[in-house]
């Protein structure tokens, strides 16, 4: 079960924190009910499972306490990486199992809670994937979550059938970029202009801050959404924990709806 908010890490090699600023990091979060840690093997051109991996082998009572979702799927050319030619998907039992086992020994734990394929691999055989899960878990595991974008800004997975999927399948999706990447509140353009309006009318009508009525527009969805926040500030992550608490009726959610595509429902 992961936490209703999910704490991302991708940026966690630029934060230049020591072992233990990552641990008062993670133990902020906890506090906050934010349990969830996302992860993915490219992140910080492979090196942020491990720098995660230090702060839990600094305080190895946390692994207890936490869940970690990692990704593996696509190949980057790096220096780490000297087998990788070009920047490729590769979702082969061979590389699905070689990862994880690179982001268990990074990550210093013996087990990944959630494990997610970044992106879809055009040759995947889904009957080889199925087995590489079957080794790696010694038994079949249901599909638990999809991870898409989605935010006021990016309506795509509304209309093509994505989020009616997880509503189907009973899959709570993982959100990224659920702040549109920051343009929510830097974009300059018409899109932005209006959802941006639209978000701090309801922040004053509920006397919270406009992130946190996104992060609360995303969390309407009957999917059930579980939006990742992806800073490194603890006030980001609180101000998206703030959102549990806020209950936007219909009206709220199609207002900024119309916002952001610039008309009113048909």
């Amino acid at each position: 079960m992961l936490s209703p908010i999910v704490s991302g890490t991708s940026r966690m090699a630029s934060w230049g924190w020591d072992v233990s600023a990552r641990v008062r990091w993670i133990e902020r979060c906890l506090a906050l009910g934010v349990s969830s840690f996302d992860h993915a093997d490219i992140y910080g051109g492979y090196s942020v499972e491990a720098l995660f991996g230090e702060a839990l082998a600094a305080v190895p009572e946390l692994r207890e306490r936490i869940q970690i979702v990692t990704k593996c799927g696509i190949k980057l050319v790096s220096p780490v990486r000297p087998g990788h030619a070009i920047k490729s998907y590769d979702s082969s039992r061979a590389q699905v199992t070689a990862s994880v086992e690179a982001s268990l020994s990074a990550l210093r734990t013996d087990r990944i809670d959630v494990l997610l394929i970044h992106r879809p691999d055009a040759l995947m055989d889904p009957d080889e994937l199925a087995d590489a899960f079957d080794a790696l878990l010694h038994r079949r595991h249901p599909l638990v979550t999809h991870q898409i974008e989605f935010s006021p800004l990016q309506l795509q997975a509304l209309g093509d059938g994505t989020l009616d999927q997880c509503v189907d399948l009973c899959l709570r999706p993982m959100i990224w970029s659920a702040l549109a990447g920051g343009r929510l509140f830097s974009g300059d353009g018409a899109q932005a202009l209006r959802v941006r309006a639209a978000l701090d009318a309801l922040a004053q009508a509920h006397g919270v801050g406009a992130a946190t009525a996104a992060y609360a527009w995303i969390l309407c969805h009957p999917a059930r959404p579980l939006p990742i926040t992806g800073s490194s500030r603890i006030q980001a992550v609180a101000a998206a924990v703030a959102a549990l608490s806020l209950r936007l009726t219909a009206e709220d959610w199609y207002r900024v709806w119309s916002a952001s595509t610039g008309h009113e429902v048909a």
